[in-house]
């Protein structure tokens, strides 16, 4: 089964479930999102996002795609970004972090570890450009899928409280503590595989 995890263009936009792809939830306020809704332009909003966001700050979303077939996505900015973040009462999103806004994965292709492999790609993106943790909006009443993620998810795949709410609690994801992990993974397989080497001592010059 071949996995790609490829950066979210306007080229691959269509690839996004229809839904997701009219959505403007996170992407503008809640008055500016029901206008927009009944106005019938969302999907040309959420074009305009994405396209303002890739030229301002770089890459915001991966597409999942197994065996070339787009199975799901995930989206993520810094909450300056992100407008809907000022209206959750535990907001606002922590300074260093960069906000997760939403993901989804297809039902058929759920409960094969992509969810896991997402946060990780995202992760990695993230630390490249110098910033030091995820945080999200969690659903802790979540019943199906929405534009809010579930908490339980986001708990299993290395998130933590940090601040609590009955049903909208934020989330934390270090993203030092992901690098550290995928570091042990690779040392007990360079010790199970006899490939490490002593460092050489350093002479004094």
């Amino acid at each position: 089964m071949g996995r790609r995890l490829v950066p979210l263009t306007l080229d691959n936009l269509p690839d996004l479930p229809q839904r997701c792809r009219s959505c403007v939830f996170w992407e503008l306020d809640p008055v500016s999102g029901e206008a927009a809704v009944k106005a019938g332009t969302s999907t040309l909003e959420k074009e305009s996002w994405i396209s303002a966001v890739l030229l301002d700050w770089g890459s915001c979303g991966r597409v999942v795609y197994v065996d070339d077939v787009p199975v799901g996505y995930v989206l993520y900015a810094p909450p300056a970004y992100v407008p809907r973040s000022t209206a959750f009462p535990t907001s606002p999103v922590s300074p260093d972090a960069v906000q997760l806004m939403t993901a989804f994965i297809l039902p058929e292709y759920q409960g094969q570890g992509l969810g896991r492999v997402m946060v990780q790609t995202v992760a990695k993106d993230l630390l490249r450009r110098d910033f030091k943790a995820i945080e999200a909006f969690a659903d802790a009443r979540w019943t199906e899928p929405s534009c809010v993620l579930p908490a339980d998810h986001l708990l299993a795949v290395g998130f933590k409280t940090v601040r609590q709410h009955p049903t909208y609690p934020r989330l934390r994801l270090e993203l030092r503590s992901t690098l550290s992990w995928k570091e042990d993974v690779e040392m007990a397989l360079d010790r199970l595989l006899g490939a490490v080497q002593k460092e050489p001592a350093l002479r004094p010059l």
